[in-house]
């Protein structure tokens, strides 16, 4: 197995976006994984996350929808910046994950008709809004995401999601949870939760150490939902 990462730059409405392609690039097509990074965009933890889910046998893009360039840390003034932007407009947010989705399906490494979406905090809204707009994905996984629908109707929702959500989680308390329950099972989704006890935000993030604020990892909760994908995925392509 020879596990390569390829950058690739895409234009939507001219602007370029800088994903990346995590693979063996040795094998043939098979099912193909987007990942949506948090509120900081892509980064290097994002990449070594998808070389884990290259060695199961799937071709990953690490999508860029904020744009080429367009990066925060936990450090700035506003590390959502780009975040808010994309928050305050739904509508250009789900064409940005439309348009990641239709490049992985494009890819030579991917089988276009074996897709899912994962996606972290802020990505695991991308997952949703993805799923939301009808998308042809077999499925997507949520951790720790962000869960308000968006202010337009959702298409029929065909893809199978699998949410791993924190009860402890300050940006999605339960009711919050609830919410997105009773809106999946109204589209008529196939949808399971899996909610962790004594787990707040960002619990795969191992940079993240703020238990005062609901923000912290969890290696428990981050091991038990990495299984739980595994198994989702496995199911979905298996």
């Amino acid at each position: 197995m020879s596990i390569t990462r390829t950058v690739i730059v895409q234009d939507m409405g001219g602007e370029p976006f800088e994903h990346v392609v995590v693979t063996d690039s040795a094998a043939g097509p098979r099912p193909g994984i987007l990942l949506f990074p948090n509120v900081l965009g892509t980064k290097e933890a994002d990449f070594a996350y998808a070389e884990k889910l290259a060695a199961f046998g799937y071709s990953v893009l690490v999508a860029d929808v904020f744009g080429q360039g367009k990066r925060t840390t936990r450090a700035d003034a506003n590390p959502a910046l780009y975040m808010n932007a994309l928050n305050a407009d739904r509508a250009l947010l789900r064409d940005r994950v439309n348009a990641a989705h239709a490049l992985l399906k494009g890819l030579e490494t991917v089988s276009p008709t074996q897709t899912a979406a994962i996606g972290f905090c802020f990505g695991g809204k991308c997952v949703l809004d993805l799923a939301r707009s009808g998308a042809d994905i077999a499925g997507g996984v949520s951790f720790h995401g962000v869960y308000e629908a968006p202010p337009f109707p959702n298409a029929k929702i065909g893809a199978k999601l699998l949410i791993c959500h924190g009860w402890d989680d300050p940006i999605a308390p339960p009711e919050a949870m609830v919410g997105l329950a009773k809106e999946l099972t109204e589209a008529g989704c196939d949808w399971q939760i899996h909610a962790y006890g004594h787990t707040g935000h960002a619990f795969t993030d191992e940079a993240v150490n703020m238990p005062e604020k609901g923000l912290a990892y969890s290696p428990d909760a981050d091991r038990r939902s990495f299984r739980a994908m595994a198994d989702f995925l496995g199911d979905l392509f298996g």
